[in-house]
């Protein structure tokens, strides 16, 4: 039993008793943490608006004996107004923080993924790009081990034509291999540009069939690695753009 300190990106909260709230978060240390947010439903609360969804804090923490932490101190790092202010952008951040809580495991630490995290909340909140979330997804399935392969057929190897993306197999398929959703190539060379090192030039590409298709075919691949459909995503489909 002891305090410690880290930084963290609230994912969820959910309501505990009359007053009281269980905080989902990223932490840069020490993993996803769940901890205990006493008081901050009542007006008077000095946290409970450093703890909404969405923030990026400092935060001090009571490791107690059970599975929740007790937070004892909230300092705000970043809030992302932007995101907050636009109905649209929001609904895709939280499409992000929706698929972190997801893959992250308690208590597991990983930096990298939290440094991902913060990241990307920080490029959609300062640009209001179509691809970011796709590359999200994305670079987040290639850090779990499941990145798409797009350079041979997964069926015999081939090096193209590719003419189709097959989600059980997580590759593309050439046109004597085809199964699975048609896929263009423009699409193809997105993503292996997003993969590739080539993101900061992607996140310039205007709204198109191709950046759609991406983002689309990022999502599916997301949802089919997790074998669940994201929440946020179906609100995000029904966000006015």
């Amino acid at each position: 039993m002891a305090l410690y300190r880290d930084h963290a990106v609230v994912l969820r909260s959910w309501k505990l008793g009359e007053a009281d709230r269980i905080i989902a978060m990223l932490t840069h240390q020490h993993g996803k943490v769940r901890a205990v947010a006493k008081g901050v439903r009542r007006t008077r609360s000095k946290f409970g608006a450093r703890l909404e969804p969405l923030s990026h804090v400092t935060i001090q923490l009571y490791r107690g004996r059970g599975d929740l932490d007790t937070i004892t101190q909230v300092e705000t790092v970043d809030r992302f107004s932007t995101l907050r202010d636009d109905a649209d952008r929001f609904a895709r951040a939280e499409a992000m923080l929706e698929a972190v809580d997801q893959v992250a495991q308690d208590r597991e630490p990983d930096r990298a993924l939290h440094v991902m995290l913060v990241r990307a909340l920080r490029t959609l909140d300062e640009r209001d790009s179509a691809l970011v979330v796709a590359a999200f997804f994305l670079k987040l399935l290639a850090h779990e081990g499941v990145q798409p392969q797009l350079d041979d057929c997964v069926e015999c190897g081939r090096r193209g034509p590719f003419v189709a993306f097959d989600l059980d197999d997580g590759g593309v398929r050439c046109d004597q291999c085809r199964r699975g959703r048609p896929v263009s190539e423009a699409a193809l060379v997105l993503m292996r540009r997003i993969l590739g090192g080539g993101l900061a030039g992607v996140l310039e590409e205007a709204v198109g069939p191709s950046t759609g298709e991406v983002d689309m075919l990022a999502t599916s691949l997301l949802e089919h690695h997790l074998e669940r459909r994201l929440r946020s995503v179906a609100v995000m489909d029904q966000t006015p753009r």
